[in-house]
């Protein structure tokens, strides 16, 4: 008799609170054979809470490639398996789509256990359009490619939502201000569901002042929502882009730029940016 495969379970787990583990995710963790995930200490902190010991293997970016054989033919074995990241949903700016990938290639049953995502989460409690979003994840952590990025989505008219690193937290929230405009709304949400939860929406002019004025903002983990570009703020910047292509054969891309902006009332940086450079490549 041939031995049926095993399933790949994808499995949410708190992004912070342990209580919002489901009941579902805690029974299917204590009975797989193996969990695979992005860091074993940080799991195996989760499963005592529970008084869970199912065995842990690491599976993360570095070397999710070469871990892959070996869990497929565990669950073609007749194993269960289970996918973990260290917080949220997996494959959400986290490890393990590769996996997920050439199981379900190889015809291996892939199955979710729904729950926590940060995304989701700081989306809810925003105050900004919720029924059409985009996810950007992680912006570019060099300068000129996160700007060049955020030149790119300035006219999008559906609410952005992003991840970000405390250490990069100002100078995300100065580009978005220079791309968007720095009367654009958008809402911080940080460490959400744990202790020092904050949620903060303004302008992202005032964020920006509220970021620096006050260092717990720049600690813990990071959500930005920001809202979409609004149909007259589309116009403008609309009309800025066909100034800018019109003055751009006769002018330095600054300079054009500049002029466009005044014009138009679109952000000038965005402006710069069809040029394919930004702002800090221009000569002085």
């Amino acid at each position: 008799m041939a031995i049926a495969s095993g399933t790949l379970w994808v499995v949410a787990t708190p992004i912070g609170n342990l209580d919002d583990l489901s009941a579902r995710a805690r029974a299917v963790l204590g009975s797989v054979a193996v969990i695979a995930a992005e860091d074993t200490r940080h799991t195996r902190h989760l499963l005592q809470h529970f008084g869970m010991a199912t065995p842990l293997l690491a599976l993360h970016e570095h070397n999710e490639a070469g871990m892959i054989e070996a869990l497929l033919a565990r669950l073609a074995g007749g194993e269960d398996l289970a996918l973990v990241s260290d917080a949220g949903t997996p494959l959400i700016s986290d490890p393990g789509f590769r996996l997920v990938r050439a199981a379900r290639a190889a015809g291996l049953r892939v199955a979710p256990v729904p729950g926590p995502a940060a995304l989701i989460a700081a989306l809810c409690v925003a105050g900004l359009p919720s029924e059409r979003f985009v996810f950007e994840g992680f912006l570019p952590a060099k300068a000129a490619a996160r700007q060049q990025r955020l030149a790119e989505l300035a006219g999008e008219a559906r609410t952005l939502v992003f991840y970000e690193a405390p250490h990069r937290l100002e100078a995300t929230l100065t580009d978005l201000a220079a791309a968007f405009g720095s009367d654009r709304q958008a809402a911080l949400a940080r460490e959400l569901t744990k202790l020092h939860e904050t949620v903060i929406s303004a302008t992202l002019g005032d964020l920006i002042a509220r970021v620096a004025a006050d260092a717990d903002q720049r600690r813990g983990e990071i959500v930005l929502i920001v809202g979409g570009n609004d149909a007259q703020a589309a116009q403008a910047l609309a009309e800025g882009r066909r100034l800018y292509a019109l003055l751009r054969g006769e002018l330095a891309p600054a300079r054009a730029a500049r002029i466009a902006a005044e014009f138009s009332g679109a952000p000038r940086r965005a402006l710069y940016a069809e040029s394919g450079t930004t702002e800090a490549d221009a000569p002085s």
